[in-house]
């Protein structure tokens, strides 16, 4: 009876200290994360959005228009409002156009993506979430060099691009499906010359999810290699205990839905700058909360109201 305990004590402290090594592991590795303290008092909330949205978790990721090892005073070239319903674990994707002319806190109106130029990750998500009536304190930013390593260290990336498309791809010259390397994949979602931004944004979301899918069924020993590349080119304040938590679920979680925002929107020429007006920001809002949160009979707050007349007032479209 005492060799038994003894033996059980020994397979315990053995377990314990395994456990212990593999935190150490994952925390040492999580050590690479460019990480940034936002305290929640820096991101401006309208009062009562937050109770209205309890059940899902609204995180915005960032690209900004720059190649440099830098995350700071940039414009974002790319704004994705990831809105997770915590319950179904189902995610919707939704680009906030760049040009979108919206009221930036202290600021005026403005282009949203110049909130990240004047006042980093808080002021774009205080825009966003004034704006929008959201809930938004997590954010995560990448440059145009994390997203090509980052898609190269995976293998690329299936996509099936057109005719059109694929001159704007370096190494291939006709559409079809094609496995791309990350030089190529940027080159995809950045194309702007055959159509629109609003096709621009709607193929970075489809990088997006093609990473998410590939990375899905990637193995623990690529997930390892993966991580010791990409997380030193990664900003975010979303903190290593939450992204711990976060790991071993992922696979639970499916990309449901992908759009872009405004859903109604007119080019408006102001000052000699073009900007890209809601028409209604508050329609706009309605709708998205109907998307995004199954809110057939949502209301808007005051301050979108306000800021929709705002808009109006200045562009004179209704």
């Amino acid at each position: 009876m005492k060799k038994s305990i003894k033996i059980l004590i020994a397979v315990l402290i053995i377990i314990l200290l395994l456990i212990g090594a593999a935190v150490y592991y994952v925390m040492n590795k999580l050590n690479k994360l460019n990480y940034v303290e936002v305290s929640k008092e820096e991101i401006e909330i309208t009062e009562g959005v937050e109770e209205n949205l309890k059940g899902y978790r609204n995180i915005v990721l960032f690209g900004i228009d720059t190649r440099a090892d830098t995350y700071e005073g940039s414009r974002t070239d790319c704004i994705i409002i990831a809105s997770i319903n915590q319950e179904t674990k189902q995610v919707k994707l939704v680009s906030v156009y760049r040009d979108t002319y919206l009221e930036i806190p202290g600021r005026g109106l403005d282009k949203v993506n110049h909130a990240y130029s004047y006042g980093g990750p808080a002021l774009s998500m205080s825009t966003l979430n004034t704006n929008l009536d959201l809930d938004i304190t997590e954010f995560a930013t990448v440059n145009f060099t994390a997203t090509k390593d980052i898609i190269d260290y995976i293998g690329g990336i299936e996509l099936t691009v057109t005719n059109a498309e694929a001159t704007q791809i370096p190494g291939i010259t006709t559409g079809g499906t094609y496995t791309l390397n990350g030089t190529q994949a940027l080159a995809y979602a950045r194309i702007r010359k055959i159509d629109s931004d609003y096709a621009r944004t709607e193929r970075m979301r489809t990088v997006l999810t093609a990473l998410f899918e590939k990375a899905k069924t990637m193995n623990v020993s690529e997930l390892n290699i993966l991580a010791d590349k990409i997380l030193p080119e990664i900003y975010t304040n979303i903190s290593k205990t939450e992204i711990l938590s976060l790991a071993p679920k992922i696979a639970s979680y499916s990309i449901v839905e992908s759009k872009g925002w405004p859903y109604e929107t007119k080019g408006a020429t102001i000052g000699g700058v073009w900007y890209g007006p809601p028409i209604t920001l508050e329609s706009n809002v309605i709708q998205l909360h109907k998307e995004l949160f199954n809110d057939e009979e949502y209301i808007t707050t005051d301050k979108v109201k306000e800021i929709s007349g705002k808009i109006i007032q200045k562009t004179g479209y209704r």
